[in-house]
This record gives C-alpha cells, structure tokens and sequence, in this order.
C-alpha cells in the first residue's frame, strides 16, 4: 500500500483546510485509515481515524468537533475536513493505514505511512 497526502498549506486562524489522502492497492477498502500529525518540537500524535467502511470515527480530544474524517472507497482516498484552525494545529498531517488492527490511535499499529502534507497556521 502507498499513501499519498496533500492539501496541506499555509491558512489564518479560524481558516479550514481539507486535507486528502489517495491510496493504491487492493486493501484500501478493508483498512482503517488514520491521520496523525507532528508539530515542532513534538511527537507525532493521532489526529482521527476512520473504520473500513465508515461507520465508525475516532477523533482526538483536540481536534473533536472543528474536524471531520470521510473516506471514499471507490476512490481509495479518506480526507480530513478541518476547520476553525488554530496556530497550534500547526503540524505535519501524516495519514496512515491499519490493515489488521482495526481502529486505533496508536501509530505502531498503522502498518503503512504517507510521506505527509505541511499545515501551516497563523496567527
């Protein structure tokens, strides 16, 4: 599995950013996919994650209710809708996928990373 992660960019507090992440192989639709994050000077730190098919969505505390993960199986692509920025969010946005474990907000068990998209915010 490759996983490409875009949409990143430099946004003002309060701005939203939709973050994209398009996978390739087969096992895209059976896999919880997860965004995680790592600011500077931080460690890397779950963000949301989503179940197979959708029907189950897990958010960090920080992020709950000003974020929205999807996933489109058809497209092999999951996204992570952010709003109400804040300059704390400012971080690199890695997405990941968890073939066997289910959901999870615990990196070691994602078995494939993207390369990461940069969200800058400002203030």
């Amino acid at each position: 599995v490759q996983l490409q992660a875009s949409g990143g960019g430099l946004v003002q507090a309060g701005g939203s950013l939709r973050l994209s992440c398009e996978a390739s192989g087969r096992t895209f639709s059976s896999s919880t996919m997860g965004w995680f994050r790592q600011g500077p000077g931080k460690e890397r730190e779950f963000v949301a994650c989503i179940s197979w098919n959708g029907g189950s969505t897990y958010y960090a505390d920080s992020v709950k209710g000003r974020s929205i993960i999807s996933r489109d199986n058809a497209k092999n692509t999951v996204y992570l809708q952010m709003n109400v920025l804040k300059p704390e969010d400012t971080a690199v946005y890695y997405c990941a996928a968890n073939l066997y474990s289910g959901t999870s907000k615990y990196p070691h068990q994602y078995d494939y990373w993207g390369q990461g998209t940069l969200v800058t915010v400002s203030s």
